[in-house]
């Protein structure tokens, strides 16, 4: 039996009486979903406002490596005026040659990687100095395309809000150069037993060979590889100072 045609009715009515009901709940998750979406807007830019002022406490890299029971090594950020020039030089060289003219991202490096990869070789890195900078700062590590997602959004936000020498500042002063050991005043110390400011070039130069892998090379006792780097290095500084690529930090 399909029942009389008052159970019928009564069932029509309840299902009637629900779909408003669903449609209520609806409208409140996506009421509840738009500000969710609203305060992750706002904190994000508020985050990167503050750090455009303000030094960062630590980054999720400093904290990720305590957790390992790698403790911080006499981490003092400073302004980039106390940072030799020669390890900005040092760094662009080898790092990012064209920072002063992309606005984020370098598309020329990102088509050269992926041809190479195409071809067979081995990928590698096209990360722009502002896009490790927030990494760095912002974010945590790993290759997952969720994370490098969220770290082209910052990317952006930086290169708006901070501008090029806060991008090169924040960097120099929360990169990793050793275990426990980041940014630029940290590293001159104990590698070479100097400020950041009293850097010469080929020291400069030997930090920003140990960028590529800080916790297997050694700025001070670099092996064959690494010694042949700093000299490329310390060449491209130069042409780096030559040919104006650093223009974009002189004020």
């Amino acid at each position: 039996m399909d029942g009389s045609p008052q159970e019928k009715a009564s069932s029509v009515k309840a299902g009637a009486g629900r779909r408003p009901q669903r449609r209520a709940m609806l409208r409140r998750a996506v009421r509840w979903a738009q500000a969710a979406l609203l305060a992750g807007v706002v904190l994000t830019l508020g985050w990167v406002c503050l750090y455009a002022v303000m030094d960062p406490p630590g980054t999720p890299l400093m904290l990720i490596r305590r957790m390992q029971g790698v403790p911080t090594q006499g981490w003092t950020p400073v302004p980039l005026d106390r940072i030799a020039p020669a390890l900005q030089r040092a760094v662009i060289g080898a790092e990012d040659s064209r920072f002063c003219s992309h606005h984020g991202v370098d598309w020329e490096a990102v088509d050269a990687a992926m041809d190479e990869d195409e071809e067979g070789h081995k990928l590698r890195g096209a990360s722009t100095i502002s896009q490790q900078t927030a990494k760095n700062a912002f974010l945590w590590p790993g290759r997952t395309w969720l994370r490098k997602g969220v770290e082209f959004g910052f990317t952006e936000l930086i290169e708006l809000i901070w501008g090029k020498r806060r991008i090169l500042e924040m960097y120099l002063n929360i990169v990793e150069w050793g275990d426990g050991l980041y940014g630029a005043e940290a590293a001159s110390r104990a590698y070479f037993g100097v400020p950041a400011s009293a850097l010469s070039p080929a020291q400069a130069a030997a930090l920003a060979a140990v960028l590529p892998s800080p916790r297997k090379w050694n700025a001070r006792h670099p092996g064959p590889y690494v010694a042949r780097r700093i000299g490329i290095l310390e060449q491209r500084a130069t042409i780096v100072a030559r040919d104006g690529l650093d223009g974009c930090l002189r004020r």
